[in-house]
């Protein structure tokens, strides 16, 4: 495979039906198998991603274990992950590369817009923004196994201003895809995505990385709102959907329909049981992380604050169940 090739296919196939192509965010904690096999069930994007893993921890004696459940891609995913690493060592980032494509991964992403404090001490994530050596050695390093490296990033790490360098400097490196989630670091989340600057981006883009396909992340809550955006920004190749997938599960359904809660709920039991599948391997899981999905399939059903109540105080999954049948035993 060349370095292009998956992200050619991936593009080609949007470009028939005249659309951007569409992704689920990497999201730690929420992107395993689990439940992008979920996604894929309701409504799937052209792509994965993996939960975000340390390439440090990929091949370390102590540490490598903790990662297989966030590298396991089950047999039935369709498309498969791209796997998403963090660090900030070539070195590490050239071992893990030659490691993911032993466990079949296709293509790489690597984060430098995470913004939490424990990956910025540890001088990667969105820190990059601030160090472009580092930078250019970690995307080097991963490109030694010969996969495609993509890279997602923020505009900046405490000025929009920063776009303005930190764009320029990640399309000279000619990476196939470049997503950006139109915010700073020091933004989070808290205003809105930067959405008048993409045009911008684009022509940059176009100067600079003409075959770098670019994908916007930011505030976009489902297919209508990313195909809107792509509208109304020509030149926008992809569009990235991270927490619009906890408002809708179905937030990748080309054509919006009413979901009923008996659809949600079947959805819900699905996830249960994949849930089940997945800890029956041997793979590291914990029922916690399986709470924080409660809301997608409550929400807007009545008494949706008691019944997540009474969810989020379940400690398995067969107590889960319970619930869904008392649920659906009272015809909420």
């Amino acid at each position: 495979m060349t370095q292009s090739t998956y992200w050619n296919r991936i593009a080609e196939k949007a470009k028939k039906e005249n659309r951007p192509f569409f992704s689920l965010a990497p999201m730690e904690a929420v992107t395993g198998s689990v439940f992008r096999r979920v996604v894929q069930k309701a409504a799937a994007p052209d792509v994965f991603y993996t939960e975000f893993t340390n390439a440090l921890a990929i091949n370390h004696p102590l540490a490598k274990e903790a990662t297989k459940g966030r590298l396991y891609i089950d047999p039935k995913e369709d498309p498969k992950p791209i796997v998403q690493l963090w660090g900030n060592s070539g070195e590490d980032f050239a071992k893990a590369a030659v490691e993911v494509k032993k466990q079949g991964y296709e293509a790489i992403d690597i984060n430098t817009g995470c913004p939490d404090i424990a990956v910025i001490k540890n001088h990667s994530g969105s820190d990059l923004i601030r160090h472009f050596d580092t930078a250019k050695e970690v995307i080097e390093g991963a490109r030694e196994a010969g996969l495609p490296v993509s890279v997602k990033t923020r505009l900046g790490f405490s000025e929009i201003s920063e776009y303005k360098e930190w764009i320029p400097f990640l399309l000279e490196q000619q990476v196939p895809v470049l997503t950006v989630h139109v915010r700073t670091k020091e933004e989070m989340s808290k205003v809105p995505a930067h959405y008048e600057l993409i045009d911008d981006l684009v022509k940059m883009r176009d100067e600079i990385a003409p075959d770098t396909l670019l994908q916007i992340n930011g505030d976009i809550m489902n297919y209508q709102e990313g195909i809107k955006l792509a509208q109304e920004h020509p030149g926008v190749d992809g569009i990235m959907i991270g927490r619009g997938i906890f408002s809708d599960p179905f937030a990748f359904e080309k054509e919006p329909q009413q979901h009923s809660s008996t659809e949600l709920l079947s959805l819900l039991r699905y996830q249960l049981d994949l849930y089940d599948e997945f800890v029956a391997k041997g793979i590291p899981g914990h029922f916690a992380p399986l709470q924080r999905f409660f809301k997608i399939y409550v929400r807007g059903m009545k008494h949706a604050a008691e019944i997540r109540n009474d969810l989020m105080q379940t400690k398995t999954t067969d107590d889960a169940r319970k619930v869904i049948d008392k649920i659906e035993d009272n015809g909420y």
